[in-house]
């Protein structure tokens, strides 16, 4: 009996250093590709009317000095025939002004996809509290009558920033994250 618990034991120990040596290898893989890494953070801000979201750092060299991504869910906050209709609508919801309450767009928005959602993306500059410029990407998505809505900044252009921001949105993990917040696949993760 000892014996078998013995090799129960190991086979345990094994199978996961093999899986902490695969993670490390997919993350040293990702900083030699130069492609960001983005790192789960907690929510920054303060209780409002919508549910919390998640909230990414990434501070590898691909994000310049480092940008940050917020992402929810508005259940309900979306027209139900027309989507994301337009920039104004951008400007409302995707959650800039938790960011910053100086923030001006740049130029029109333009139509986007991810995954099975359309919805719009606009640039922006935001004046920080501290005095900074930072660029931004807001982008809300619609899904039936909801809205998910992101929000990237950072140090980096907005076109970069968008097209990193973009990319990890439309990862397995993020695509059934969102679904889940929508009441749809497996329940979000509590964060």
């Amino acid at each position: 009996m000892r014996r078998l618990i013995a090799i129960i034991v190991a086979a345990l120990a094994f199978g996961a250093l093999s899986g902490v040596a695969a993670y490390q290898k997919l993350l040293a893989q990702t900083a030699a590709d130069g492609g960001p890494q983005w790192q789960e953070i907690a929510w920054p801000f303060p209780r409002d009317g919508w549910p919390v979201g998640r909230a990414f750092r990434c501070m590898s060299e691909a994000c310049g000095k480092r940008s940050e991504l917020y992402v929810r869910a508005k259940i309900g906050f979306c027209n139900c025939d027309a989507g994301v209709a337009d920039d104004d609508e951008v400007d409302r919801v995707a959650d800039l002004d938790l960011i910053s309450a100086r923030f001006v767009p740049k130029q029109a928005g333009r139509v986007i996809h991810v995954a099975d959602m359309s919805g719009r993306a606009r640039d922006y500059d935001l004046k920080m509290s501290d005095g900074t410029q930072h660029a931004a990407t807001g982008i809300a998505l619609s899904h039936r009558c909801d809205l998910m809505v992101a929000v990237v900044q950072g140090e980096r252009e907005a076109p970069e920033l968008q097209q990193m921001a973009l990319a990890f949105l439309e990862s397995d993990d993020m695509h059934h994250w969102m679904m889940a917040a929508f009441g749809g696949g497996r329940e979000p993760v509590a964060r």
